[in-house]
């Protein structure tokens, strides 16, 4: 048997190629790697060091003292204290939240003492939510939950209860605290607090800072008055930081550069010169490193204190008129609902205010009574009050009679006599109650002619004759082309005054046409007394109406940090001029002369042997009350009113006065006492001021003014 060998073939391994393979690739991979790493370090290296090494600038801004406000002599009316303050930094919103602020303020809490009055409910529910918000998300429906953030928040709010925000006293503190601290944005200063701050809690904090971040000790300001309570009311309010910057004005605030928390002026002249007051900000530069690290904090400009108002009023004086006001309400306490009096006084020839003064009683609202043993400020309502003023303002009427040429220098005599239309009451002036006399303009000044000023409104209206119980046929429009020519001298107008807002009075809608009459000797239209103070110096320097002003110029702060050089003065600004012949302003000069100097006047009893030639027009009007007691409504009063000014041929002062409320039988001489005293106060400052007492007062004449 033949045997054969069988040949069999080797089989090869392919684990070899595999890792050769696998080699191979890994090789290029590393090589790529390499490669990249090569460009990246070659190439790329420095920027993206520079990547984690950024760093980033921000700038932000600190408060600066507001600038003060002076008067004309100099003397501080508003000025700022600097005082120790507890201050809070945020860093960057992503670094810090508001948890952890919450954290900050329970350890600042345990180290400084804080109001807690000024909480609202609003604030405690906000801290609630903040300390507990898992337990307030676990009222919600799965619904709300989803609600996108503001929406969310808000039903937050509605689902925290009264009981939640029964906090202690301590935990009050915090709350404060939390809401002062988180009102701050990225990398700003808020004051934690700035009043009352004690050494100890300087001390106190200061051992802690360390353990506070963001707190810092430094200075901050509060507005002072050094004059007390005078014409605190003008002066207006600035916000508090924690208050920041009114919402009506944030949106013009905004973009000027205001943050929501800065403190700005909110009324008056705090808010008029807001532009001047605020300063310039103190600028810092906030280093942050990649991680928000606050790295450097470097003030690059310290800023500048606000300029300074000078006021155009004299203190001394101004303190005479507020005593004045005061003492008569106290002789006045008696009669009447009489609780104010109004005094303004001018200089006629570029409208400056030399004195403002309102005082009024304080209202007690449960007793619905005055309370007389506290008189308060109430210059706002010489600004912003009106009443009806009567006789006052006839001159003005009688300026509009030759304005609208229904009389003239060679024909001015009408019958002052008792007028009885159809369906109205019979009128009559008080010193011809039966009988008929023919006066001229100037009489009719004198001696406070009703019947003259509707004589003149009728014909005005185109009515020229009159027969008893007829019918009144003046033109529907009379009451309105009076009212215009009033409104040249500042009655029944804004005046222009350098404040943000005033009363322009009020001038009631009619269809009556005998209202027409009526407003021909004051007793319809109401009018501020700073109108009335307008209008009195429009007479008095011939026709010109000035806009009123407040401050004088706009001053820096020397090196001494004392009032500085002038950057800016208030220009005087003419409203109007009154289109009136001179030699018819001069007859009404003399008819206001005759008030004051002559036996027929009604201002006679206090200026008739004055030593100053005075002209004067006083004023009653039967009125209705409208002030705070509300049993009083409507009741049946008297207001009395003067203006005047002097020395007769070339006026310095200019004067209202407004004494509303008074007893029905009233005759009006307090308002002439009054301003018999602002014109004596005025001429003895005037005197002892330029040393020359002899310019205004004769030896026989001294003893009154003094």
């Amino acid at each position: 048997m033949a045997r054969y060998k069988i040949k069999q073939k080797k089989t090869r391994s392919h684990i070899p190629g595999r890792l050769n393979l696998l080699f191979f690739i890994s090789f290029l991979v590393f090589t790529v790697l390499f490669i990249r790493l090569g460009y990246i370090q070659l190439y790329s290296g420095e920027r993206y060091s520079n990547m984690v090494e950024r760093t980033e600038s921000t700038l932000s801004t600190g408060s600066v003292p507001r600038g003060m406000m002076y008067d004309s002599n100099g003397n501080i009316l508003v000025g700022n204290r600097p005082e120790q303050a507890i201050l809070y930094t945020r860093d960057r919103d992503s670094r810090v939240s508001a948890q952890d602020i919450v954290d900050i303020a329970t350890q600042l809490a345990s180290l400084i003492e804080v109001p807690t009055s000024n909480l609202t409910e609003r604030d405690l529910k906000d801290y609630f939510i903040i300390k507990n918000e898992d337990l307030v998300n676990s009222r919600l429906t799965e619904e709300e939950l989803l609600l996108p953030g503001s929406e969310l928040y808000s039903v937050q709010l509605e689902y925290v209860t009264d009981e939640d925000i029964q906090f202690s006293n301590a935990e009050m503190k915090i709350a404060v605290l939390f809401k002062q601290m988180n009102s701050a944005y990225a990398l700003s200063t808020v004051t934690v607090k700035n009043q009352n701050v004690t050494e100890e809690e300087v001390a106190r904090v200061s051992e802690q800072l360390s353990q506070l971040p963001g707190i810092s000790i430094g200075t901050d300001w509060q507005r002072v008055y050094p004059m007390g309570e005078m014409l605190r009311s003008i002066f207006g309010q600035v916000s508090t930081e924690q208050g920041g910057i009114p919402s009506e004005l944030a949106p013009e605030l905004l973009r000027r550069g205001y943050a929501m928390n800065d403190r700005v002026g909110m009324s008056y002249l705090e808010q008029e010169y807001e532009n001047a007051l605020k300063g310039t900000k103190s600028l810092f530069n906030f280093v942050t490193d990649s991680s928000d690290d606050i790295l450097e904090n470097d003030m690059l400009y310290k800023g500048t204190k606000g300029d300074n108002l000078v006021l155009t009023i004299n203190s001394e004086f101004q303190r005479k008129l507020d005593e004045i006001a005061e003492n008569s309400l106290r002789t006045m306490e008696q009669q009447g609902l009489n609780d104010r009096v109004y005094i303004v006084a001018s200089n006629p020839k570029n409208g400056d205010i030399l004195g403002i003064s309102g005082k009024r009683f304080e209202y007690n609202e449960d007793t619905d009574s005055y309370n007389t043993d506290k008189i308060v400020d109430d210059t706002l309502g010489a600004i912003n009050t009106s009443y009806g003023m009567g006789s006052s303002i006839k001159p003005a009427m009688v300026a509009t009679g030759y304005m609208e040429n229904v009389i003239s220098l060679d024909n001015n005599i009408l019958v002052d006599e008792p007028l009885k239309f159809q369906a109205s009451q019979e009128k009559t002036s008080v010193f011809n109650r039966t009988g008929e006399m023919p006066i001229d303009d100037i009489e009719a000044l004198q001696k406070s002619s009703n019947i003259y000023m509707i004589k003149l409104a009728m014909m005005i209206g185109g009515q020229t004759t009159y027969e008893e119980n007829d019918r009144l046929s003046i033109d529907d429009n009379t009451i309105n082309i009076i009212r215009d020519y009033l409104a040249q001298f500042g009655l029944g107008t804004t005046t222009g005054i350098d404040l943000p807002v005033e009363s322009a009075g009020f001038s009631p809608e009619s269809d009556q046409l005998v209202s027409a009459l009526d407003l021909s000797y004051g007793q319809f239209d109401l009018y501020t007394p700073l109108q009335l103070g307008q209008y009195a110096a429009t007479i008095a320097n011939g026709g010109i109406r000035y806009a009123p002003r407040l401050v004088k110029e706009i001053r820096g702060t020397d090196a001494n940090g004392e009032l500085g050089s002038v950057k800016s003065s208030n220009e005087t600004e003419i409203m109007n001029v009154i289109p009136i012949d001179e030699a018819a302003m001069e007859r009404i000069h003399e008819g206001m002369r005759q008030v004051s100097h002559t036996l027929d006047g009604t201002a006679r009893y206090l200026f008739m042997n004055y030593p100053i030639e005075v002209g004067s027009k006083t004023g009653t009007t039967e009125a209705f009350y409208s002030g705070p007691i509300q049993y009083a409504q409507n009741q049946p009063v008297t207001n009395a009113t003067y203006i005047g000014f002097a020395p007769f041929d070339d006026p310095e002062i200019a004067i209202s006065v407004v004494i509303p409320y008074l007893e029905e039988e009233n005759w009006g001489r307090e308002s002439t006492r009054v301003a018999h005293q602002v014109m004596n106060a005025y001429f003895k400052m005037q005197a002892e001021t330029n040393g020359t007492i002899e310019t205004y007062l004769d030896s026989s004449a001294a003893q009154e003014i003094n």
